[in-house]
C-alpha cells in the first residue's frame, strides 16, 4: 500500500526542545527541520540555564526560547514552570537535547509517549554516565548512540533506532565521544521525524485499525473494492468497517463505519468537520468517515465507533457474546 498518509501538505508536528548547554544536538534537529519534507518544526527551545549557548543559537535562528534557572527551586516547582512553557508553545512532542535534569515520573506521565531522547551508548548497555569509557574498558568492538522514547526509568524507554560506531585501537573516551556525536547528529533527526510522522502514515494507521477491529468477536478481514475491510464471521457475515486510504477521491486516510442514518452522518460532519466527513458512495447507506491522519486522534473514540458499527450488523448470538464479556 503506498504510504500517501504522511503529512506532506499538512501543518508540521510541533517540537519543543529542552537543553542545558551548547545546543549542538538541538541544532541538528533544527537544521534538519528546515530540509524539504521534514514532518516537524521546532517551536520552542527551553532550558534550565539562562546563559546556555543553545538558547542563544535558537534565538538567532528565530526560534522562541524560555529559560528558568533550577537553582533555588524545588524540583516539582521547576518542572511546573517548564511544563507551563511547553504547553503554551503548543508542542506535540518534547525532544531532550542535553537536558541535565532527571525528569520525575509525574512529568513523564503527562507526556507519555511524547518525550524523545538520545543516549551515547548502544542501549541497553551503559545507561547513565561515562558510557564511552565503559565501552572501551569492556573491550567492546563498537560504541554508539541510541534514540528512545522516555519513560520514568532512566534510559529505559522503547528504542527507536541505533547507530554503532567502531572503537579504534588506542581509542580514548574523548576521541570516541567525538565520533559518536557525529553519528548522533545523523540519527536523532531521522528517528524523531519517523516517530512523529507515524500517526499520519497509512501503514501505521491501518495497523491500529486492524488490531482493534479483529479484537471484536468473530470478526475477520476481507478486501473490498481494493481496500481492507472487516466483517462479522461466517457465510452471512456483514461488513462493519472499511479502511480508506484516500480512495474514491477522498483526501483523507480514514475509517468508514456505520452510523444510524444519513441524517446522523450529516449532523456529525456539520458539528465536527475536522473529525468526520461524508464518504463518496457510502454515506447514502448511513456510513460516516472518521479522519485518522490528523493530530490528536482519540483511539478510544475510534474503538467505540468500531464496536458500535459491529453491533449494528452482528447477529444476536454475537452481540450476546460481547454483552456477556461486558458483564465481567
Amino acid at each position: 500500500m503506498p504510504d500517501r498518509g504522511l503529512r506532506s501538505a499538512r501543518a508540521k508536528v510541533k517540537i519543543a526542545c529542552l537543553l542545558s548547554g551548547n545546543g549542538t544536538t538541538m541544532s541538528a534537529l533544527l537544521y534538519a527541520s528546515r530540509l524539504p519534507d521534514c514532518p516537524y518544526e521546532i517551536v520552542l527551545v527551553a532550558g534550565n540555564a539562562p546563559d546556555a549557548p543553545g538558547l542563544a543559537i535558537a534565538a538567532a535562528e528565530g526560534i522562541a526560547t524560555f529559560a528558568r534557572d533550577h537553582r533555588g527551586m524545588e524540583r516539582l516547582a521547576h518542572e511546573a514552570v517548564m511544563e507551563e512553557a511547553l504547553r503554551a508553545s503548543g508542542a506535540d512532542y518534547v525532544a531532550l537535547c542535553g537536558y541535565m535534569r532527571i525528569l520525575t515520573a509525574g512529568f513523564v506521565a503527562g507526556w507519555e509517549g511524547q518525550i524523545i531522547n538520545t543516549h551515547p551508548s548502544l542501549l541497553p548497555k551503559y545507561k547513565g554516565l561515562d558510557t564511552h569509557a565503559r565501552a572501551i574498558e569492556a573491550g567492546d568492538s563498537h560504541g554508539g548512540c541510541s534514540v528512545h522514547v522516555v519513560t520514568a526509568e532512566l534510559d529505559d524507554g522503547p528504542l527507536l533506532g541505533q547507530a554503532p560506531v567502531a572503537i579504534m585501537p588506542g581509542d580514548t573516551p574523548e576521541a570516541l565521544q567525538k565520533r559518536v556525536l557525529l553519528a548522533e547528529y545523523q540519527l536523532y533527526p531521522r528517528m524523531l521525524a519517523e516517530y512523529v510522522a507515524r500517526p499520519f502514515s497509512a501503514s501505521w494507521l491501518l495497523k491500529q485499525i486492524r488490531q482493534r477491529a479483529l479484537a471484536l468477536p468473530e470478526s475477520e478481514e476481507r478486501e473490498s473494492h481494493g481496500a481492507p475491510g472487516w466483517r462479522t464471521g461466517g457465510k452471512s457475515g456483514k461488513f462493519f468497517a472499511y479502511f480508506n486510504d484516500q480512495h474514491h477521491g477522498s483526501e483523507h486516510v480514514a475509517l468508514l463505519v456505520k452510523a444510524s442514518s444519513l441524517d446522523e452522518v450529516l449532523g456529525l460532519v456539520e458539528t465536527a468537520p475536522e473529525t468526520y466527513f461524508k464518504p463518496a458512495y457510502y454515506a447514502a447507506s448511513g456510513w460516516v468517515g472518521i479522519v485518522l491522519d490528523r493530530p490528536g486522534v482519540d483511539w478510544q473514540h475510534v474503538s467505540d465507533w468500531l464496536e458500535r458499527s459491529w453491533r449494528a450488523v452482528a447477529s444476536k448470538r454475537l452481540t450476546a457474546l460481547i454483552e456477556a464479556a461486558d458483564a465481567f
